[in-house]
């Protein structure tokens, strides 16, 4: 489990970090376009913090639950099933793609909305073309009953028992 752990973190820097860290300072460098204060910057610093605590608790369940990482190159033992997992599919795109979000509207930057439809078109495009064909040959059946069941971007309300 301890490998798992390493290669989670190293994987929670090298690909949230990247898409939600360093492409957004990339682009903004921080800096605010707007120096009044409002619900926008209200409604991106929860978005932000939503985001961060979804990733975070996503990267712990896969070493806990899955025995392995997000990675593609160290995949998980067991299919993640729980917590966030249980509303939808994809939690951990969803909270990379609320951050960038939130990020967008605290420094009310066009650009990183753009780099929001970007972010999101290659994610889906990677979870049609690799990770769900992927995770159907790894789990099987038991990866297409949990796909059938639960939504894959907008979460359902109450939580997938399986």
């Amino acid at each position: 489990m301890r490998r798992a752990a390493v290669g989670t973190f190293v994987f929670l820097l090298a690909a949230p970090g990247v898409m939600a860290g360093l492409v957004p300072w990339w682009i903004t460098g921080w800096a605010r376009s707007s120096a009044s204060y409002g619900v926008l910057d209200v409604v991106g610093v929860l978005l932000v913090g939503l985001g961060v605590a979804m990733v975070l608790d996503c990267f712990v369940r896969f070493v806990r639950e899955g025995v392995g990482t997000p990675a593609p190159i160290a995949p998980t033992e067991f299919l993640v099933q729980g917590g966030l997992y249980r509303h939808v599919r994809n939690p951990m795109y969803v909270g990379v793609a609320a951050v960038i979000l939130g990020q967008a509207l605290v420094l009310r930057s066009t650009d990183l909305l753009w780099w929001l439809l970007v972010f999101l078109a290659a994610v889906v495009a990677f979870v049609k073309g690799y990770e769900e064909p992927a995770l159907h040959e790894q789990f099987g059946a038991s990866y297409d009953r949990y796909r059938a069941a639960v939504p894959g971007w907008l979460p359902r309300l109450t939580p997938w028992r399986g």
